[in-house]
């Protein structure tokens, strides 16, 4: 295994006279047909079009195979409406996302755990219709903490615990979710999915603040907010479900990281924009970037859909900057990862623009 010494190495990358010919030399770094990127038309066609990765995979036998087991878990669960499920496409998101596996216990590490936060985001925090209420937000998330990452014991009020989280479908979708995960994958990332959805409850919290007080936030600090909840928290799950795991000094690299948020971001701003009209109708609207750029800048829906477009575009395109930079690093790891990286943003703008839930 390799010292963080030899990963800081790794991410300098070699130097010197015929280091880039060592580097072709090495069996990972065959080069590979790269889809590259492409600006898509998206909506009515009327906004500007959004400039993403191509679309790697689509494949409805396998995303069929993934929904029909995701919505026996569902079920299983405890949720009234599995179907909702298969309704929900996760199966389809996770085929379309990681597209170096298709082995179907593998995409349900994604599905399962997808599925979980999409009912966690609609039930508890997002959709009033279904039930979420913003005063109740964050005690509920701090239970789904609890049923995440188990607490330590604690005599008689364990069982009181467990009660609850063997009560709730959402709490029960999670456990399950990351049982499945660590069944599959390592400890390691199993603590890196765990807290990047903690970090993602926190900016839930402020929502749900900003919502109860009616005090919405400026534009600039709802995205400082946005960016700690984005689909970086899916994207920890790239190579879980791909079979590997990249090294904690690689992942945690100030300049992976800063890709990985550039991309997360730039693909939850592609939920913002395909959202707006639903988000808008709510009873207590839901922060948006559209509607914050909106409010501030006192501007038309089309002039803050514009603006928005142009930020999720500067920030695919700073992806792509910092995923050739670090082509020199000798990692055959991290290059896999920030494929798939790649890969998920295509694949995210695939199902968010097609799915009937954003239509």
């Amino acid at each position: 295994m390799e010292s963080v010494s030899d990963m800081k190495d790794l991410l300098s990358g070699p130097s010197g006279l015929g280091t880039s010919a060592a580097r072709l030399g090495r069996p990972e770094a065959v080069a590979v047909v790269d889809p590259g990127y492409a600006e898509r038309p998206w909506g009515d066609g009327t906004a500007p079009p959004m400039y993403v990765p191509v679309l790697e995979r689509e494949d409805e036998l396998l995303a069929a195979a993934v929904d029909e087991r995701l919505v026996a878990w569902a079920e299983g669960c405890g949720f009234e409406e599995p179907e909702r499920f298969l309704g929900g496409r996760f199966g389809r998101l996770a085929v379309l996302t990681h597209v170096d596996t298709d082995d179907v216990e593998q995409l349900l590490i994604a599905a399962k755990l997808n599925a979980a936060w999409w009912a966690a985001d609609d039930l508890y925090a997002d959709s009033t219709e279904m039930g979420a209420v913003p005063e109740e937000l964050p005690p509920r998330l701090a239970l789904a903490m609890a049923a995440m990452d188990p607490v330590a014991p604690a005599a008689e009020f364990t069982a009181e615990l467990e009660e609850v989280l063997n009560d709730d479908p959402v709490l029960v979708g999670l456990r399950s979710g990351i049982a499945h995960l660590a069944s599959r994958s390592t400890a390691t990332v199993v603590q890196r999915v765990c807290y990047s959805t903690f970090a993602m409850f926190v900016s839930w919290s402020a929502y749900a603040a900003w919502r109860h007080t009616a005090s919405y936030p400026p534009a600039w600090q709802y995205l400082a907010t946005r960016q700690h909840d984005t689909f970086y928290t899916s994207m920890t799950l790239i190579d879980a479900v791909g079979g590997y795991e990249l090294p904690a000094p690689l992942y945690y690299d100030p300049r992976v990281r800063q890709l990985l948020t550039a991309a997360g971001t730039a693909s939850v701003v592609v939920n913002d924009l395909v959202s707006v009209e639903k988000d808008a109708a709510d009873e207590k609207p839901v922060c948006n970037m559209v509607l914050q750029i909106e409010a501030d800048r006192r501007c038309s829906r089309e002039e803050a859909v514009e603006r928005t477009v142009e930020l999720h575009n500067q920030l695919v395109r700073d992806f792509e900057a910092g995923h050739k930079a670090l082509l020199a690093v000798p990692s055959v790891e991290l290059h896999r990862f920030l494929k798939g990286v790649k890969a998920w943003m295509g694949g995210g703008f695939e199902w968010h623009t097609t799915h009937p839930r954003y239509q």
